[in-house]
């Protein structure tokens, strides 16, 4: 049995000595610190949307359509499931239409429309934004016949000054949807 000792021994300095070096190494290690570390972000992303360098989302899809002349598309966004858009129309001044909410009577809080503006060659020359904003419970929500909530809003977005003659056709498509 003596010749298990020290054999016993050595096993246990080994085995302390290498825990000792992980809780060292993975706690104190070189550029490491013993302040907790912040946890990560969690990043979110809806599919169609661009990443934004300001506040206001756009919609990758305006990029890639190529409207006819006299035509106003409708940019495919992360919303398209919850609206339905009527009466699109371009008129040299601005590009106009109605946004029906479909998924839901609640009432509206956010919308966003973008408008994508357009060349005769179909390239985008440029964008426009229609926001509709309105505090819960503020009162002033247009209401239907029966005290529903309106879910049809009428849009319209001025064509910018530095595009107007060059537009021919536009894209519309909604950004931002939020319902009570």
């Amino acid at each position: 049995m003596t010749r298990w000792k020290p054999a016993a021994l050595v096993l246990a300095l080994v085995v302390l000595f290498g825990a000792g070096w992980v809780v060292a190494t993975t706690t104190h290690g070189e550029g490491a610190s013993a302040a907790p570390v912040a946890p990560r972000t969690a990043r979110t992303a809806l599919p169609g949307l661009v990443p934004a360098a300001s506040a206001d989302p756009g919609l990758i899809s305006l990029a890639s359509l190529h409207p006819a002349p006299g035509t106003v598309a409708r940019a495919p966004g992360p919303f398209d499931d919850r609206f339905r858009l009527d009466g699109a129309r371009l008129d040299g001044r601005s590009v106009r239409g109605t946004v029906t909410v479909t998924s839901d009577v609640s009432d509206l809080l956010e919308l966003e429309v973008v408008a994508g503006f357009y060349d005769a060659e179909g390239r985008l020359l440029g964008t426009g934004r229609f926001v509709e904003h309105h505090e819960e419970g503020a009162g002033d929500e247009p209401h239907a016949a029966g005290g529903r909530p309106s879910e049809a809003r009428a849009v319209s977005i001025p064509v910018p000054a530095d595009l107007q003659g060059r537009e021919v056709s536009a894209a519309l498509g909604v950004t931002v949807l939020v319902n009570e």
